[in-house]
């Protein structure tokens, strides 16, 4: 579930606060693209993360010091955030009449249910809205129950230090609000099942998770970020990683044949798998160095 949260959703985004501490010499990955004239960092990024948190490797510090442009998922600003909300108010609501829970199987109902109790939700309260919308809506209440804040995530923080005018993005808050809400009904309901399944049965989920990140364990990452999302809805996982992973490679290909330096940060599980944004270059023929 954690790698379905789209940035674009800006300040409603919270996550794990419960890190498992990493060795001290663990850190998360970084990915280095070269030719003659242009060098470009990728770095897989948790949109929000616990405050005091440290996870800034030195080469991600070194690359962001000479870089002239840095890239995100979408623009990192009040203004992107705002047109997230408005996007997923626009389009998160099922028409007059139907029932999020009539959409449900029994054990998905059950599920929201003893969800709900612990996040002080009543079925009820989100009972209009599209499964997508309740989905993302579940899993950011149970972060936020964790403590963690949006200001401390590293789109924000990265965001933060650098003059606006470095800033790029490869897609419009809207862009990704329309991956999820345009996704067919039943790919939705298979997502918001298998998030009850995770609030439900799997407490520790998130925390692993982001220990998987923090260490650098590229394979942990696939693991439990991107195959239950595969398991779950193989619709979505080509919707919200593999297309777009495939867009954004080919973006970065025509940034390399121009010049100069160059820092990418996306969500962690666009660069890891064999769907990746990095085994997507190395398909081209680009060498990327990295895990």
């Amino acid at each position: 579930m954690s790698f379905r949260l789209p940035r674009a959703l800006g300040v409603l985004s919270t996550a794990l606060c419960l890190f498992l501490a990493a060795p001290a010499a663990a850190e998360p990955p970084v990915w280095t693209i070269r030719d003659a004239d242009s060098t470009i960092v990728l770095f897989g990024s948790v949109h929000v993360l616990p405050e005091g948190l440290a996870w800034r490797p030195a080469a991600l510090d070194a690359a962001l010091a000479r870089a002239d442009d840095l890239w995100f998922e979408t623009p990192v600003d009040g203004e992107g955030e705002t047109q997230a909300v408005q996007a997923a108010q626009q389009n998160g609501y099922l028409p007059a009449g139907e029932s999020l829970t009539a959409l449900l199987t029994p054990q998905g109902r059950a599920r929201l249910e003893r969800v709900g109790g612990r996040l002080g939700v009543s079925p009820a309260g989100i009972d209009r809205l599209r499964p997508w919308l309740a989905d993302i809506t579940l899993g950011l209440l149970a972060l936020a129950r964790q403590g963690a804040v949006a200001s401390a995530g590293v789109e924000k923080v990265l965001a933060d230090a650098a003059p606006a005018a470095r800033r790029r993005a490869f897609e419009t808050p809207a862009d990704q609000i329309a991956f999820f809400a345009d996704a067919p009904l039943a790919d939705q309901l298979a997502s918001l099942e298998d998030t009850l399944r995770q609030l439900d049965e799997e407490p520790a989920f998130f925390d692993e998770l982001i220990s998987a990140w923090a260490r650098g364990d590229t394979a942990r990452i696939e693991a439990l970020g991107l195959t239950p999302m595969k398991t779950a809805s193989v619709v979505l996982y080509d919707r919200l990683i593999v297309q777009r992973n495939r867009r954004w490679a080919a973006t970065i290909a025509e940034r390399l044949a121009g010049s100069g330096e160059t820092v990418i940060v996306v969500g962690a599980g666009h660069l890891v798998g064999p769907d990746s944004v990095p085994a997507l270059l190395r398909a081209r023929g680009i060498p990327v160095e990295g895990p």
